[in-house]
């Protein structure tokens, strides 16, 4: 009969369990691993969701925003001939007339020419101007829902210098956004 060395028993039971730690260990990691990979591809999908419905919010805030601005018209005639086409035909001055489409007020309507000149604003008694001869316009304070304001240019002495001060609409709306329409339309809000 053969007999058992008794003193590497244990050194032989502990390899035997250091190896089943190491596998469990190894199987332990290979399996976070995995499941990090997992957690990672979902979050990439939750961020495209989520940058996603950013995108949508934005859009939706901008067009609410946007939405009294856009009601807000402005439309130019030369000596009270309108001009679709945006000809002159040889007129002296600029008539812009201002619609508040919207629900709400708006306030400080006013309509610049060129780069230079503002326009003075209707009132009940005629037209009101700054003390400096014309050069800068009294904006419309409020103008409310549904209401009109008339603006006119400077005169000017030649077709070339009314073509080249066309006008431009500017006004706060009741969110205090500030807002600008060209003379084709277009709408940018100040920042813009």
């Amino acid at each position: 009969m053969s007999s058992i060395d008794w003193g590497d028993a244990p050194t032989w039971i502990a390899a035997v369990f250091a190896g089943g730690a190491a596998l469990f260990a190894g199987l332990t990691i290979r399996s976070q691993r995995q499941q990090i990979s997992e957690q990672r591809e979902f979050i990439g999908e939750q961020s495209q969701n989520l940058a996603l419905e950013r995108a949508e919010l934005r859009a939706a805030e901008a067009a609410r925003r946007s939405a009294q601005a856009k009601q807000v018209t402005m439309t130019y005639t030369t000596n009270g001939q309108l001009q679709p086409s945006g000809s002159l035909g040889g007129y002296d001055r600029w008539w812009v007339e201002v619609v508040n489409g919207s629900d709400e007020t708006v306030r400080n309507v006013i309509v610049r020419f060129g780069d230079t000149y503002d326009a003075a604003s209707a009132t009940e008694n005629g037209f009101r101007r700054h003390p400096d001869r014309g050069r800068r316009g009294v904006p419309v304070a409020a103008l409310g829902p549904g209401r009109t304001v008339t603006f006119q240019s400077p005169r000017w002495s030649s077709e070339a210098t009314i073509d080249n001060n066309r006008p431009a609409l500017q006004f706060t709306d009741a969110a205090g956004a500030i807002w600008r329409r060209d003379e084709h339309g277009v709408l940018a809000t100040a920042e813009e």
